[in-house]
């Protein structure tokens, strides 16, 4: 938070300082964290902001490469058969996921997002509002952050460097919560479309991309952008090149992909994206390497890995490179075959 006698309204975006109480850098960015942002709604005006500390910590840096993590899930035909299981990969590289630990509970149809420190889970099946932690860096199970405004089966998570952001199902609510503390998700605002599930989304460091989702009784091609830092509703960004949902979303700071999906009808194979900083519908990118859904995806600054799915359930784990097009190649398994898993990384395009 800025200092009181150097007020928001009269620093640029942008600005660096050296905070003497913490011994640190720090830049100032539009958007303000915390219970007054409501007054601060709205885009460039400079009474949204906070200073933020500079940092030079990278995923390299942490983990080696960039880790993406795969949560929860459930295998049928046994209704039993629904996993606390948190895997990882390093996604720079190829080869089987790894165990991570353990959720606080067997899960599934939940949705993640993360930071380049934590990953977040939240919601899930049954109906719940709980939000669940890890280190990503380390292995362990997964601790308790706060709870949702409201149940969420089947949602949209999606974050930047300090923001987690989360599309409830059961309305056309969005919620935020601030990735570096503990506590509970505040309202952001609205998403044109309603009801929404099963859902993709991707992340620059300043916008949101989501949609591709299931609203009964048919499947909706359309998606939605919010201002991460800011607080309003959504707004119409264009249309996937087919109604889906189901599929994996991720990102890298440019780029947003969607991979494989269900139309309601057939499951899909195909690869699309779009370019976040601008509007317009999704663009052909590639093919699976076979049609799939309910389907996770994570990425890193060159990469997208999508894994699991169902019908028949899958273990499979797949890349491609997100500054290319072209079609996916497989990159290794997963410790269990399951489909309504999630994933997260430290290294998307959300973190800058």
């Amino acid at each position: 938070m800025a200092h009181e006698e150097l007020p928001p309204i009269n620093i640029t975006p942008g600005a660096i300082r050296f905070n003497t109480d913490s011994m640190k850098l720090e830049y100032f960015r539009i958007g303000m964290e915390g219970e007054n942002s409501g007054s601060y709604a709205g885009i460039g005006t400079l009474a949204a902001g906070e200073w933020v500390q500079i940092t030079t910590t990278s995923p390299d840096i942490q983990t080696g490469g960039t880790r993406g993590l795969f949560m929860g899930g459930h295998n049928e035909p046994d209704p039993s058969s629904v996993f606390d299981i948190i895997d990882y990969v390093n996604i720079a590289t190829t080869g089987n996921a790894i165990d991570f630990g353990n959720l606080i509970s067997s899960e599934q149809e939940a949705n993640a997002c993360s930071s380049s420190t934590r990953g977040f889970y939240f919601g899930g099946d049954p109906a719940e509002n709980t939000i669940e932690t890890v280190v990503i860096s380390s292995t362990g199970n997964a601790t308790d952050y706060g709870d949702l405004t409201a149940t969420s089966k089947t949602g949209i998570g999606m974050a930047n460097a300090t923001r987690g952001i989360a599309y409830l199902n059961n309305g056309n609510t969005i919620n935020y919560f601030a990735l570096a503390a503990t506590g509970s998700g505040i309202d952001f605002g609205d998403a044109t479309f309603s009801g929404g599930s099963q859902g993709m989304a991707g992340a620059s460091s300043t916008r949101g991309v989501f949609g591709g989702t299931f609203i009964s009784p048919a499947a909706n091609a359309n998606l939605d952008f919010i201002t991460i830092s800011t607080l309003g509703n959504g707004a119409d960004f264009g249309d996937l090149t087919t109604a889906k949902y189901a599929g994996s979303g991720a990102s890298n700071s440019t780029r947003a992909v969607f991979m494989n999906g269900y139309t309601g009808s057939a499951k899909t194979n195909n690869i699309e994206y779009i370019t976040i900083s601008t509007l317009g519908n999704s663009v052909e990118f590639g093919d699976t390497t076979a049609a799939n859904y309910y389907t996770a995806g994570s990425a890193s600054p060159t990469r997208m890995v999508s894994a699991g799915g169902g019908d028949p359930f899958s273990n499979i784990i797949e890349y491609i490179q997100i500054p290319t097009t072209g079609d996916a190649t497989d990159f290794g398994d997963l410790t269990q075959k399951r489909r309504h898993l999630d994933a997260c990384s430290n290294g998307h395009g959300g973190l800058g």
